[in-house]
């Protein structure tokens, strides 16, 4: 079996190391699709910390994924095609994205089952909050 996850990994945390064991722990092979800069800018309004490069670095160093792509500036899908994903692995948090990957699921009958995983210790290992707490030492 494979797993996908999406995720921007920006200041990559605990939190997010916790959910790629758990993606990890149901398949196979693990395929960590990586925002790229501008998407992330698109979706959340503002530019990640580090570029993907460099966020792509992180997640190899932490050695859990069997593949690191970064996502597609025009074909939200084309990782799904080209990978054809088991499962897809979605955090706790993740809220871009999930209506149109169901959406594109159903309409082209693909067999890929959508899973939320469990946070950790959400309150303390949160991107976000990470962020509050570097942006008050600068």
């Amino acid at each position: 079996m494979k797993v996908m996850v999406f995720g921007t990994f920006d200041v990559l945390h605990k939190g997010h190391i916790f959910f790629l064991q758990q993606a990890k722990r149901m398949g196979k092979k693990l395929v960590v699709v990586v925002s790229r800069d501008e998407t992330v800018n698109k979706l959340k309004g503002k530019k990640p910390i580090y570029n993907y490069k460099q966020r792509i670095g992180f997640i190899n160093k932490i050695n859990i994924a069997d593949k690191i792509i970064a996502g597609d500036l025009i074909d939200i899908f084309k990782c799904i095609r080209e990978e054809k994903p088991d499962i897809i692995a979605l955090g706790y948090d993740q809220k871009y994205f999930i209506d149109k990957l169901n959406n594109y699921i159903k309409e082209k009958k693909l067999k890929i089952r959508i899973l939320k995983l469990k946070p950790y210790y959400p309150k303390k290992y949160k991107s976000s909050i990470i962020k509050k707490k570097i942006k008050k030492y600068e």
